[in-house]
Order: C-alpha cells, then sequence, then structure tokens
C-alpha cells in the first residue's frame, strides 16, 4: 500500500515503533484481563515484524506525533477462494483516542490493503464479552463466523501431539 493511500493518522509502523507496540498489547491484554499471558518480548516482535522474513506486518495510528494504536495482521490463505486473506490479529486503540475514527481507519486501511491486493476477506477475533468491540465490528458491517468453532492446541496437549 502506498503511504499516501492511508488516512491521515495511519501509517506503517517503522522499527521505532516497537517497544510502542509492545506497550499497546501489554495494554490489551491488561483489557483483555490476561496480562499475565503476554511472553512476547520487544525483540521478538521486531523480528516478527522487521525480520528477514517478516511474519506479520502492523499499521499504527498517531496523535500530534505519538503512537496511540496498531493494528497487527497477518496473511492467511484461502484454499476455496484461492487467494490470501488478511488475519488481524490485534486492533487496539488507547482508551482516551477511543471514539476519535482512530480504529475505523485502521480498520478501513486493512479493507483498502486486501482490496487492493485482490485478498477476500479480513477477519479476526474477538472475546464474547466484549460488547463495545463487537458493537463497533457490526456497525461496519463484519458478521459473526458464529456457525464455526476456534480450536487451539497449546503447551503440553501441543508438545504431545508433535510427538506422536
Amino acid at each position: 500500500m502506498i503511504e499516501s493511500e492511508l488516512p491521515p493518522g495511519i501509517r506503517p509502523a517503522e522499527v521505532a515503533d516497537v517497544a510502542t507496540i509492545h506497550d499497546l498489547i501489554c495494554d490489551l491484554a491488561t483489557y483483555e484481563r490476561a496480562r499475565d499471558e503476554v511472553k512476547a518480548t520487544p525483540d521478538q516482535l521486531r523480528a516478527a515484524l522487521f525480520g528477514p522474513t517478516p511474519a506479520a506486518y502492523a499499521l499504527v495510528a498517531e496523535v500530534d506525533g505519538q503512537v496511540v494504536g496498531f493494528a497487527l495482521y497477518f496473511l492467511s490463505y484461502s484454499t476455496w477462494d484461492g487467494v490470501h486473506g488478511i488475519y488481524l490479529e490485534d486492533l487496539y486503540v488507547r482508551p482516551e483516542q477511543r471514539g476519535s475514527g482512530l480504529g475505523t481507519a485502521l480498520l478501513s486501511s486493512l479493507a483498502t490493503i486486501a482490496v487492493n491486493r485482490g485478498h477476500t476477506r479480513v477477519e479476526w477475533s474477538v472475546l464474547n464479552w466484549n460488547t463495545p468491540s463487537i458493537e463497533f465490528y457490526r456497525s461496519l458491517g463484519a458478521v459473526a463466523m458464529d456457525e464455526w468453532t476456534r480450536y487451539r492446541l497449546t503447551g503440553e496437549a501441543l508438545a504431545q501431539l508433535a510427538a506422536r
């Protein structure tokens, strides 16, 4: 995406933003009542976003030169559509900036990236109790994928399956 196509206040993340993005991730985890689950370090985040083979990408939202929000995403792939999509891992705007349009601008930017690259979807997960976010996403036309149940392997279960 060409930066001139991004809405005002939104830009691609830079290496200098890593520490702030990490802080915002911790703020998001606190909001989601899971701060103790954040294990990622700024160095890991830097490698994922800016290493030789980036595994993820990020946009940041700025107000008066300060990063106050971010969208961190990676590519997914639809075997049915035969093209990529975008999976939004995290979207967060500091509480004092909510309602300013930055969340919409971040999601709009991801939609623009998807459309410009021929991707067929942008998708994400939201906690069932997070009513403000659910209402925000619905206001943008997002549809819950209620017929799907998300599964995850971690920890001992992951290790046991890998050992089979």
